[in-house]
């Protein structure tokens, strides 16, 4: 294998781990068949953050952490899954102000670690964000049906998605929010950002409301203790068994000092979604400063609404009565306000949709980018000719997701996008070291500070986070990787640009 690179074409001449230079992914950008729109502004960057972050997480992990595992604790748990995403927020954002492509931990892969890795970490990115895409739409899906329930006008058993003991079933809110959606995102990204911020405005004075009502429901009796004993818990057994549990034997507890932290396991899936920021890069006027502040502020945002919202449920109600499914309308009703718990309801069914949006959006853009390296088909990377988006991936992968969301239940496959992640955490980290040592002449407007300390306290983070899911996570995961491969090898290595170039 060459070791010589050319920076100032990309190539490195031979191998899997080939790296595409910063130079030759920013150029690019600007061939005219392949040029994006740039219309976003960091204000933009920071509604896209939160309109992704705050969706079903807050309105459903809260009540489950709470409940099962570190009680009012909770609120430390929290803080404590935002250190874990701040550590990887401050690598991506030195890595998109310094690589302002499409694709995100792709493209930051391919400049840093060569590609097969940019590869892998691709083909991780269309698990995190479409099988996301389709969950959190099937998760909208029942909202819609309960209030619609609610008004007498039920929908027909076999639209309402598949049953839970097997057959055929089609759920057709679910799909026709996606197709919706994808409308919206092939019209263009000003648009998305103005649907978004509207919606996400709804989302946030729901939040908010939550917070100054109950603040004056809050009985103080209810955080005694507030980090309750410590509880050995009945480890899972084969595949379900935690892969801590499988390799090293160890037992999980619920509350008590270490409940706080597999809490944190858990509500890590509230967070999910800042790093979708970085996937617009390309679509922002000035990247090098607005696309940090974009993901820096909306998960600062984010936690301080999320801190709030546990503190102050968690005095409404007792952990131990707090529900699992609708913990912050429940604890509404409990303490006598239907009222604002039907307000809550209302506030989720409106949020949940700027998550599907973002997370296709951000899909959209990461096949444009490997289509536009040549590793997928051509097709993936045309853009519209007056929208200047990437139409036909996105109405190619807005269709496959709604199909999805329509005829799967997805149940324990929506694990596989907190694996798929932390995955992407890791490798992201791991490329701010490798580019600093490799590229150390490159400017960089946003630096992430205490490297390589920073970054390998990233992976360690991620790493235990992904210990603490299951083994059953882990195959899935490992056969999605697998497949990925195979496809690299049979079409990819074959089509890839650099290899084209080098010959």
């Amino acid at each position: 294998m060459s070791t010589h690179t050319d920076h100032s074409t990309g190539k490195r001449q031979q191998g899997l781990l080939r790296t595409k230079s910063i130079e030759q992914s920013i150029q690019d950008t600007e061939e005219p068949e392949h040029k994006l729109k740039k219309s976003l502004s960091a204000l933009d960057l920071t509604v896209f953050g939160v309109g992704v972050v705050i969706g079903s997480g807050i309105f459903v992990v809260t009540g489950t952490a709470a409940k099962n595992y570190a009680g009012p604790a909770v609120t430390l748990s929290f803080v404590v899954a935002a250190v874990v995403c701040a550590l990887a927020a401050l690598c991506y954002a030195e890595f998109a102000s310094t690589v302002p492509v499409a694709g995100s931990a792709y493209t930051f892969s391919y400049a840093s670690m060569g590609e097969l890795p940019a590869w892998i970490i691709g083909w991780d990115l269309v698990l995190e964000l479409a099988l996301g895409c389709a969950t959190v739409a099937v998760g909208w899906s029942g909202y819609v049906q309960s209030l619609l329930d609610s008004w007498g006008i039920p929908l027909p058993e076999k639209l309402q998605g598949p049953p839970p003991g097997g057959g055929f079933g089609f759920n057709i809110a679910a799909f026709l929010l996606i197709l919706a959606v994808t409308a919206v995102i092939v019209v263009g990204m000003k648009l998305s950002a103005m649907v978004t911020s509207v919606v996400v405005t709804i989302k946030v004075i729901v939040v908010l409301i939550v917070i100054a009502v109950g603040a004056f429901l809050i009985n103080g009796s209810n955080y005694h203790p507030f980090i309750p004993p410590s509880q050995e818990t009945k480890g899972g057994g084969g595949l379900s068994a935690t892969l801590l549990e499988a390799i090293f034997g160890f037992t999980p507890t619920s509350f008590g000092f270490m409940g706080i932290f597999t809490a944190a396991a858990v509500v890590f899936f509230a967070f999910i979604g800042f790093d979708v920021v970085a996937t617009a890069a390309e679509e922002t006027r000035n990247p090098q400063k607005d696309i940090p502040r974009g993901i820096l502020g909306s998960l600062v945002i984010c936690t301080v609404l999320y801190v709030a919202v546990a503190f102050v449920v968690t005095g409404m109600q007792k952990y131990t009565k707090l529900d699992s499914e609708a913990p912050l309308s429940e604890a509404f009703k409990s303490v006598g306000h239907p009222f604002w718990a039907g307000l809550i309801n209302f506030g989720a069914i409106i949020g949940l949709v700027t998550v599907c949006m973002i997370l296709l959006m951000g899909q959209s853009r990461v096949f444009f980018a490997m289509s536009r390296d040549g590793l997928l088909p051509p097709l993936f990377s045309h853009v519209h000719p007056k929208f200047r988006t990437p139409y036909r991936s996105t109405l190619i992968l807005g269709f496959i997701s709604a199909l999805v969301a329509g005829f799967v239940t997805l149940d324990e496959l929506s694990k596989l996008v907190n694996i798929g992640t932390l995955f992407a955490f890791v490798v992201v980290a791991l490329g701010v070291i490798i580019l600093r040592r490799t590229r150390p002449d490159l400017p960089r407007n946003f630096k992430a500070p205490w490297v390589p300390v920073l970054p390998v306290l990233s992976v360690a983070c991620s790493v235990w986070l992904m210990l603490n899911l299951s083994v059953e996570t882990w195959l899935r995961f490992g056969i999605w990787m697998a497949i990925g491969i195979v496809i690299y090898f049979v079409y990819g290595r074959k089509h890839s640009h650099l290899n084209r170039n080098s010959r």
